[in-house]
This record gives C-alpha cells, structure tokens and sequence, in this order.
C-alpha cells in the first residue's frame, strides 16, 4: 500500500495532494509523521513541503471549493484519527467533482465525516484555551506543556500571541514534540524536545503558589463533583494542568 508521509503541517498535507495529482505513483494514504506508526503494509513515499505547490493546491481550493471548505480540509487533517488525511484528501478530491455544494451532501459519508472531525479539533482547540498554564522559567521566559488529543498547536497560538503580546514564551505539545515560540514580536513553530524533569519539577514560582491558595480557597468541599469535573476537564489534561497536580496534596 503506497502512503504519503507529510510533515504534519497543513503545506505539507497540500504538498501531498500536489504530488498524489501530477506523481505517476498515486497514493491510497495520505498520513502525518505523526500518525505514522511504521506499518509493515504500508510503503511510505516521504513528501518535501513545497510552499509554491501547497499555495497552488490551497488557491484551487478556494477558487473552485470555497472557503468553507477549505476550513473543513485543514481541521480535518489536525485530527488524530486514523484515517483522516486520507479522508480530507478524498474530500478535496471529491469537492473536485461536485462543486462549491459539497457540504451541501451530508449524504455521502466522506462529507459528513470530515466534518464531524473538524468540529471535533475545533472543539478541542476551545477547550484547550481554558487548559494552558504556565509557568515562569527564570523570571523571563513562560513556558507551559500540553498534550492534545489533535494536533491544534497552531490554532490555539495566535490567542495568547495577543493576549501575552509582551511577554516571551513557548507552548510545546510534549505529544508530537512540536512547539509554539513567541519572543514579543514573531510567532514561530519548530519541533522542539525539551526535558521534562527540568520543566516539571517541584520548584513553585510566586504567581503559581498564588493561583494553588486561590484555587483551594474558592473549592467548597461540600460541592466537589468529581465526574462533573472529568466531564468539563478531561482527566487525560490533569497532569499539565498545575491545580490538578498540587491543590490536593
């Protein structure tokens, strides 16, 4: 089974769709490095992110798809699922087909699943706002450590781009090994592999052990409801999430 292995950005992912139309080897998948788990079936065929190529590719779709669709392609290949570059591959190619009204045929199963995959990134990129902590790394630089589900690194960057327009810091998804770095003028993403030990010790800065005693002091115990709060803070997030970590020890 031939399969693409992109680099697991969005130019990467048209990059393989450039390739999969204008290649005499056509690929039956299309999978992010990150996804890739080195199957035996497969032969993988490592593609070169071709901004020229990804611009042409993003430029069709928008010209002969539209936006919309074009939104639905991109959050749809962040998705962890098996299968979803593919997916959003035959989408495009599909869309090719029909038209701008693709997302008007929820009948057909290829449609109706990469939408119900982008809303599912975008559901975790929301959430994942209200998740992010940091913590001061020599009193000048923020760091903070996630590790979703999906690969939503680069949607939830631009928010604390302004909303820490000031301040140097990095968010890096320990997951994938990837991470946002912000030095008060320029957003960039670079794979980065960091110790975890020297960033998760036991060592509190002042801020932290302000935001532990607010934290306990807000809890009335009476009211804990533990599977309320699995339900609204997946459990699966706790271990970066620096209340659930210390507020009970």
């Amino acid at each position: 089974m031939i399969a693409y292995i992109h680099d697991g950005t969005f130019e990467g992912f048209l990059s393989s769709i450039y390739e999969a139309y204008y290649n005499s080897i056509k690929p039956e998948e299309i999978i992010s490095k990150y996804d890739f788990n080195h199957e035996l079936y497969y032969e993988p065929i490592f593609i070169n992110t071709d901004e020229n190529n990804a611009k042409k590719v993003h430029d069709s779709i928008i010209h002969k798809l539209g936006e919309d669709t074009l939104y639905n392609a991109y959050y749809c290949s962040l998705c962890s699922d098996r299968g979803s570059n593919t997916l959003a591959y035959k989408y495009i190619r599909l869309g090719f087909k029909i038209g701008k009204d693709i997302n008007l045929h929820l009948h057909n199963d290829i449609v109706l699943s990469v939408i119900k995959m982008a809303r599912k990134v975008n559901l975790e990129s929301h959430r994942m706002l209200g998740f992010v902590r940091f913590k001061y790394i020599n009193n000048e630089l923020l760091y903070s450590s996630i590790e979703p589900d999906n690969n939503i690194l680069e949607l939830i960057s631009p928010h604390f781009q302004k909303r820490l327009s000031g301040e140097k810091w990095i968010i890096q998804d320990v997951k994938r090994n990837i991470a946002a770095l912000y030095d008060s003028r320029e957003l960039i993403f670079a794979e980065l592999s960091l110790s975890n030990s020297y960033y998760h010790g036991d060592f509190l800065d002042e801020y932290e052990k302000l935001w532990i005693e607010y934290f306990k002091s807000a809890v009335i115990e009476e009211r804990v409801n533990p599977s309320l709060q699995k339900r609204s803070m997946p459990k699966r997030y706790w271990k970066h999430i620096l209340e659930m970590t210390k507020s009970y020890e």
